[in-house]
């Protein structure tokens, strides 16, 4: 006999939701690990690695090879060149033009680094046959609709946890220090007992 179709249903919820929490599990612990490693996020370290494939002519076409929007990137962008590891200049064919190429210092930043979890997926992704493809990004597309996200800005993964554990850090060092500011003053300003005080 088949199984009936709620039990069907759940031993099929449970299988999404178990290759769910494999997938966050692992990518977590590799962004993280590259946070540790390098010092700079999960997204951070894909770009890295699309731009070690070929310098981007442009933004739009960095965005086209991470898969993710112009806004995006743009960011990831931004921070990796205030660390050093990407350079924006003009190009040379054309002076209106931007190309993005990996600084010495990011090579060896990538070289130290295992394959990102976005590059993972990626090639993941590109196994499936084109059908089956399709087929599972509609239905992953419903999946964010019933979960009522559709309408939030994709933006890259893992870089908007790190800043949030940064600006976290930020918050709680700011609010530490103000707890022994607080705490130096009353230290200051507390009156000492007299001698018959306490004896009394």
């Amino acid at each position: 006999m088949g199984a009936r179709p709620a039990g069907a249903q759940v031993r099929h919820a449970r299988s999404v939701l178990n290759s769910l929490r494999r997938t966050v599990r692992a990518f977590r612990a590799a962004a993280q690990a590259a946070e540790a490693g390098l010092g700079i996020s999960g997204a951070q370290h894909f770009v890295l690695e699309r731009l070690a494939d070929a310098p981007a002519l442009s933004l739009n076409d960095l965005a086209t090879r991470t898969l993710t929007h112009k806004s995006s990137v743009s960011v990831v962008v931004s921070r990796l060149v205030e660390r050093g590891l990407v350079r924006r200049h003009r190009s040379a064919a054309d002076g209106r033009s931007i190309v993005l190429t990996l600084t010495p210092a990011g090579r060896r930043a990538l070289a130290r680094a295992p394959e990102s979890a976005q590059h993972r997926m990626v090639t993941a992704l590109r196994r499936f046959p084109p059908g089956q493809l399709a087929r599972f990004a509609r239905l992953f597309e419903r999946f964010t609709a019933e979960l009522g996200v559709a309408t939030l800005e994709p933006l890259m993964l893992f870089e908007e946890e790190r800043a949030e554990r940064s600006g976290g850090r930020l918050r709680r060092a700011g609010r530490d220090r103000n707890a022994a500011r607080h705490s130096g003053r009353g230290r200051g300003t507390r009156r000492t007992k007299s001698t018959h005080e306490r004896r009394s």
